[in-house]
């Protein structure tokens, strides 16, 4: 094997080892920051020493052995944690005098509860939004600074820092490396999701920048879902927040044309939806409806998902259903976005007129007032209702209001067809 073919191997573990080589160590030192940084001396040493040697059988015990031994070190070199110290040094010496598959065994035997655990630190609500996305992304997606900030079109530096202070505030308020306890559990677990969620739908429609999407995102975002059903499979919304991101990924291969500009949802290729992935979907949501999860958020979004996926062409879509399913979303989990969603499915159903009435009390909205899509629905509406000029004037507003380039160009366009007085493009 050649330098450049261990180098990419190694790479690969990392990949894969990283999450359960930092969570196996913050379980022992309990603090992530630290942790951290002993993963990464491991993989220095790794990457010092393998070209050389070669890739060992069990890579991932191999860097958890050398981790240990770096914190023993660091700990003797300190003077700190005396009790921790010995710990280590036992374990240590325990795995050394045990054949490799006692060793591999002792490994593998914590570590779904390590994974969860760190997905809790990680995703806690001491931390900002931003700073959970950025830390669960490095620690959980093994994914660098460099690579965060490229997904969400940061300066490197801003997301180095995000990470930075994540750790320190987590050490600050000393917050437990440990699963919640049960009175806790169903608002740090909505923590988790709601990270995952926003990480998945930076990726399906960004926010910002020149792609209409940025798949990689998704493909996080999805991975760490599975991860945790794997984690927690008794919890419905977990089922749930998974059977929506599959749903909604199947779609992604017919989103955009070959120029990467977008094509809205009305007038997609169905036959290039990821039938695969829908299957996923649906059993996910099956999981969660029978786990007693049909009234969750995620699960609820996940039944309107699905809606769109069983019909193969869009005029088959159950559309009075989804007006049905937002209407009981709506009281789940009131928001404005969620009543904007209704007025479309509402629009679909019972005709355009019935939908802008829902809409037009909206309009005044704070939450509302710099959200591009509304103005985009409404626009839609209007051309519906044979009022073109007044819809150029939503479509350009709303095209003012956008930070991404791609959706911008499209509601341009659409209001230059109003002013030709042509049909634009509708659908969502």
């Amino acid at each position: 094997m050649t330098a450049t073919d261990t180098h990419r191997a190694i790479d690969a573990v990392w990949r894969i080892e990283s999450a359960r080589l930092i969570a196996g160590l913050a379980r022992m030192v309990r603090d992530v920051g630290l942790a951290e940084e002993l993963a990464q001396d491991a993989l220095v040493v790794a990457l010092e020493q393998w070209p050389q040697s070669g890739v060992p059988d069990n890579p991932g015990a191999w860097l958890m052995t050398t981790a240990k031994r770096r914190a023993i070190d660091r700990l003797r070199r300190s003077k700190l944690l005396v009790r921790k110290h010995v710990e280590l040094m036992y374990e240590l010496e325990s795995e050394q005098e045990h054949a490799v598959s006692q060793v591999e065994a002792a490994l593998d035997d914590p570590i779904g509860d390590d994974l969860l655990r760190l997905m809790f630190t990680a995703c806690h609500p001491v931390l900002s939004v931003e700073a959970r996305v950025a830390l669960t992304l490095r620690l959980l997606g093994g994914l660098t600074t460099e690579e965060i900030a490229r997904a969400f079109l940061v300066p490197e530096p801003t997301i180095a820092q995000r990470i930075v202070r994540a750790k320190r505030s987590l050490a600050k308020a000393e917050v437990p490396f440990e699963v919640p306890r049960a009175e806790e559990l169903a608002a740090r677990l909505s923590s988790v999701l709601e990270v995952i969620y926003l990480v998945f739908n930076e990726g399906y429609s960004a926010t910002a920048g020149g792609d209409w999407m940025r798949p990689a995102l998704c493909e996080e975002a999805l991975r760490l879902g599975r991860v945790l059903v794997g984690l927690a499979p008794r919890e419905p919304e977990v089922h749930g927040l998974v059977a929506l991101m599959e749903i909604q990924a199947s779609r992604s291969r017919a989103r955009v044309n070959g120029h990467g500009e977008p094509i809205l949802l009305l007038e997609q290729n169905r036959a290039q939806w990821d039938r695969l992935l829908i299957r996923r979907g649906l059993t996910a949501l099956d999981y969660a409806e029978k786990l007693g999860g049909a009234r969750g958020p995620y699960a609820l979004q996940a039944a309107i998902a699905a809606c769109h996926a069983r019909a193969l062409v869009a005029e088959d879509t159950d559309w009075s259903r989804i007006a049905a399913l937002y209407a009981v979303l709506a009281q789940v989990a009131p928001s404005p976005v969620v009543e904007l969603n209704r007025a479309v499915a509402v629009a679909m159903a019972f005709g355009p007129a019935a939908g802008l009435a829902r809409v037009d009390t909206l309009v005044a909205e704070p939450a509302l007032a710099n959200y591009h899509l509304l103005p985009t629905v409404r626009g839609d509406l209007l051309i519906k209702l044979g009022r073109p000029y007044e819809a150029l004037v939503e479509f350009e507003r709303a095209a003012g209001l956008t930070q991404n380039m791609r959706e911008r160009e499209l509601l341009l366009e659409r209001a230059r067809a109003c002013a030709d007085g042509t049909t634009p493009s509708s659908g969502r």
